[in-house]
């Protein structure tokens, strides 16, 4: 998603929406980016905003040819409930 975008400087992911800025923390371990955390403000939840943050990074990491450790509870199950991600963990 060209919206999300990926704050390397922070080491996380970013979308930007209605003022407020939802995040997908990662660490990078070897070619494995480790999403750690994220959050999404109050004002957007259950907006979508964290599914379309996922999907975005998770698309950036696909296209590094890198694979997934998902440590966040929240990147775990968007990816167990969308396997056209499943591809990308690690192992």
């Amino acid at each position: 998603m060209a919206d999300v975008t990926d704050n390397a400087g922070e080491q996380r992911f970013e979308l930007v929406e209605q003022g407020h800025v939802a995040h997908a923390d990662y660490e990078i371990d070897g070619d494995v980016v480790v999403f750690t955390h994220t959050i999404v403000p109050p004002a957007l939840r259950g907006t979508g905003v964290g599914s379309r943050l996922v999907e975005g990074a998770l698309a950036q990491v696909r296209a590094s040819g890198r694979k997934v450790r998902p440590l966040c509870s929240f990147v775990a199950r968007y990816i167990a409930q969308h396997s056209e991600w499943a591809d990308l963990r690690e192992g």
